[in-house]
């Protein structure tokens, strides 16, 4: 008997999207369009304005291949858009191919939405035993683990109350907790980790390793790279609808990182993807810690000093300087500018460099990216999207071992300097 659970062969689904046909190619053709609508009001003043619409074919996947084998812990990444979704609702039959073949050997349980299958008027007990028999579960089934099923979500003081009183994260421990106890075959996960506090992420990521150490199947989608490369044996790379990469785990992250980013190693000096007026150019960076040594790595509560190196071709007065740090998904954390602590450098000699100190960072672990941009009252002197990245690895910022709330944005304590062989100060 083959190990193969899971077999995808040549899978595609194609939408039909529609948009308004305005498309006026010349002065002349816009002008007649609006003539004609003006004519049409005046004899049918009552008529609705109709437009046309024009339908288009959009693959959300396409020529997409692969296999699963029974005991893998398939992770699955790649940017918004990209079909991951897609794909998880087509192996959970939610929606069906348009052309393409799925083979499925087993009983498959999916978490693909905070509370799917749960009905809200229904309380907490009441939705477990309707979801385990949505899954496929017998009563006896679904009693067996009923206590298992409770003490995992930490519900057991709302359980007979409706789950439509429920906050996002309740509905998510309960309907997680529901899918990994009911012992699939196999399990599809989309995101869980997007809601719930970290102590119920760790607990869900144990719980999909049991399952997999058991013998089931793990396809679990998630933009935490981190819990990927933790948790997966392997790892699909989708973009566009297409599959990029099928393989190890590091190779489909790292390919990730660069399909996202295209970002060059080469000197910020000889980048050539920059915009400004060239009065200041920023020419190389570096990363020192706390002892002014070089690092390549920041780690999380330490003392991080970025560190801008730049030239000009004659001194300069005013100028702002400021960085944002973004996510690998290009989601902009936060900005640290002198124009936001009320600050300039009133003289810019010929050649320096810029640090931004940052006394404890307070980002958790993953990757980032750096936009640097120098300025004269909003004037751009040079800037740099995707300057470099940078990893950075957990540390002790609460001095207490429990990590930062990871928000949207970023508050942190932070100071600029120029150090320059030409500073009149010296």
């Amino acid at each position: 008997m083959t190990d193969t659970v899971v077999k995808v062969t040549d899978l595609g689904k194609r939408y039909l999207i529609g948009h308004r046909d305005h498309a006026d190619h010349t002065f002349r053709e816009y002008l007649s369009r609006k003539a004609r609508g003006v004519v049409r009001r005046i004899r049918h003043p009552l008529s609705q304005k109709r437009t046309q619409m024009v339908l288009e074919d959009f693959w959300a996947l396409r020529h997409v291949a692969f296999e699963i084998k029974r005991g893998d812990c398939l992770g699955i990444i790649g940017r918004n858009g990209a079909g991951k979704s897609t794909l998880l609702k087509l192996l959970s039959r939610i929606t069906e191919p348009t052309e393409g073949r799925i083979v499925i050997k087993g009983c498959v349980a999916s978490l693909l939405e905070v509370g799917t299958g749960f009905h809200p008027e229904l309380t907490g007990r009441e939705n477990i035993y309707l979801n385990g028999a949505i899954l496929g579960m017998s009563k006896i089934e679904i009693r067996k683990k009923f206590d298992e099923i409770v003490d995992f979500a930490e519900i057991e003081k709302f359980l007979d109350t409706s789950v439509k009183r429920y906050s996002s994260g309740m509905y998510v421990r309960l309907a997680f907790s529901v899918a990994a106890h009911l012992e699939p075959e196999i399990l599809l996960v989309d995101e869980v980790l997007a809601v719930g506090d970290a102590k119920f992420q760790r607990k869900c990521l144990g719980k999909m390793e049991n399952v997999a150490e058991q013998g089931r199947t793990v396809v679990f989608v998630s933009h935490n790279l981190n819990a990927i490369r933790n948790l997966c044996s392997r790892c699909l790379l989708l973009g566009a609808g297409k599959l990029l990469h099928n393989g190890a785990v590091q190779t489909c992250i790292h390919e990730y990182i660069n399909s996202n980013i295209d970002y060059s190693k080469a000197t910020l000096g000889s980048r050539s993807d920059r915009t400004g007026n060239g009065l200041l150019k920023f020419t190389d960076y570096k990363l020192t810690g706390a002892n002014g040594n070089t690092i390549k790595t920041a780690i999380c509560g330490e003392r991080l000093n970025i560190h801008l190196s730049y030239s000009c071709k004659t001194t300069l007065k005013d100028v702002h300087v400021g960085i944002a740090i973004r996510s690998i998904d290009g989601s902009r954390l936060s900005s640290l500018a002198t124009s936001l602590i009320n600050k300039s450098f009133r003289e810019v000699p010929p050649e320096g460099e810029f640090i931004i100190e940052i006394p404890r960072f307070p980002f958790n672990v993953g990757v980032y990216f750096i936009l640097v941009d120098a300025n004269i009252n909003g004037t751009i002197l040079d800037r740099l999207d995707y300057a470099f990245r940078f990893d950075v690895e957990e540390g002790p910022f609460y001095r207490n071992g429990k990590l930062p709330t990871l928000t949207n944005q970023f508050l942190v304590d932070f100071n600029f300097s120029l150090n320059s062989p030409a500073d009149p100060q010296r």
